[in-house]
């Protein structure tokens, strides 16, 4: 069955489906259809997520070639989740972005907010997570955040639609390659890899724009071999189902409210029951992103998912390890001469801060002064 004879098939079985008021039903037929040919599934839908700072603009800028303004520069535009639509490689490309929402800043009416958006936007289902995570930073938050999509979403969100795409490449060494700064270095970064199925990427290249393109393309290659590998398609759970459910509903009502007011402005006198099969498939998709940002806050038990414990705004603990942590690396990179200094850094550190993670956070400088200390030798000879 060619494309063509695909889709009149597709269309003629789903609007008798609508004519039964099936919606559950639909989204069913859609998933088979997904699953049978491959062809019908016209686009890939990418979920980006990442701590502040991590990268996320820029990355979604440089899947679909977009420019800074076309995202928005304002602070509201930061705040909210977005979705843009390009085409790369052939391929047509959908790309969610969702501001931080697993940090320790983030209260729980935040967290419903955009935890809400970001599964909204992108249903029926992204194809994959990817998961902005820089290389100069301990990998704390992106371990949480991805315990929060096993919670949300199942096991399988991780082991099979999540991909590392690492950020903040510029603090690696000119000659130094990713694979093994990991595995030598950042053992906790080597196992949020593991965790995702080994998946990994980078679109940070030194070789302009040609490199990005082709780093791009391969992003959308490892994308299609979750398809491939994928028994449905894209990532597909209870909570994406019921979201679908409630946007194809919020279409079908939108079309026949634009409907009715056309009538009313032709002075004709609707139907209490517009008949549902005069709603067609494309006026469905016109109405589409109308439909998704007027479904509101999903019923997503935030407590239980994030324990009040761990998540209060007024522990200023994970903020200040982090700024320590940044500040620290900014002190090594600025001792080129640091030789037999390192550990007695690192122990002032420790006691610095003071217990256990004072101890651990002490330890972890001074290796970091020591190999800074190393390359800087190694350079000078």
């Amino acid at each position: 069955m060619n494309l063509k004879n695909l889709c009149h098939t597709q269309s003629y079985i789903f609007r008798a489906v609508h004519r039964e008021n099936d919606l559950f039903f639909f989204v069913f037929l859609h998933c088979c259809f997904s699953r049978l040919f491959p062809s019908y599934q016209a686009e890939l839908r990418l979920v980006v997520l990442g701590r502040p700072g991590a990268g996320k603009r820029s990355a979604v800028s440089t899947i679909l070639g977009l420019e800074d303004s076309e995202q928005g520069t304002n602070a509201a535009a930061t705040q909210e989740c977005s979705k843009h639509r390009g085409e790369v490689a052939g391929r047509k490309v959908v790309v969610v972005s969702s501001p931080a929402w697993f940090g320790s800043g983030c209260n729980p009416e935040e967290r419903r907010k955009h935890i809400s958006s970001f599964i909204t936007l992108s249903s029926p289902g992204p194809h994959a997570f990817l998961l902005c995570v820089p290389v100069n930073q301990p990998a704390d938050e992106e371990a949480k955040s991805l315990d929060v999509l096993m919670k949300l979403f199942g096991p399988s969100a991780v082991s099979s639609n999540t991909i590392i795409l690492f950020t903040h490449m510029e603090e690696l060494e000119e000659d130094e390659k990713l694979d093994e700064y990991l595995v030598t270095w950042r053992k906790d970064l080597q196992e949020l890899v593991e965790r995702c199925g080994e998946r990994y990427h980078t679109l940070e290249t030194c070789s302009g724009e040609p490199g990005e393109r082709k780093a791009v393309e391969e992003l959308l290659e490892k994308v299609e071999q979750i398809v491939r590998e994928s028994e449905s398609q894209h990532l597909s759970c209870p909570l994406y189902q019921e979201v679908e459910e409630r946007v194809r509903e919020r279409q079908v009502e939108i079309v026949r409210q634009r409907k009715a007011e056309e009538l009313k402005n032709d002075q004709e006198s609707p139907t209490d029951s517009e008949p549902e099969e005069n709603v067609t498939e494309e006026e469905m998709e016109a109405v589409r992103e109308e439909a998704e940002r007027s479904i509101g806050d999903l019923n997503v038990d935030i407590d239980s998912i994030f324990p009040p414990s761990t998540v209060s705004p007024s522990s200023p603990v994970p903020f200040f390890l982090l700024g320590l942590w940044e500040k620290l690396t900014s002190w090594v990179s600025w001792l080129p001469n640091l030789v037999r200094r390192e550990a007695l850094f690192g122990a002032l550190v420790g006691l610095f801060v003071g217990g256990p993670v004072g101890g651990m956070l002490g330890a972890t400088v001074g290796s970091v002064a020591t190999e800074v200390g190393r390359r800087k030798t190694q350079q000078n000879k």
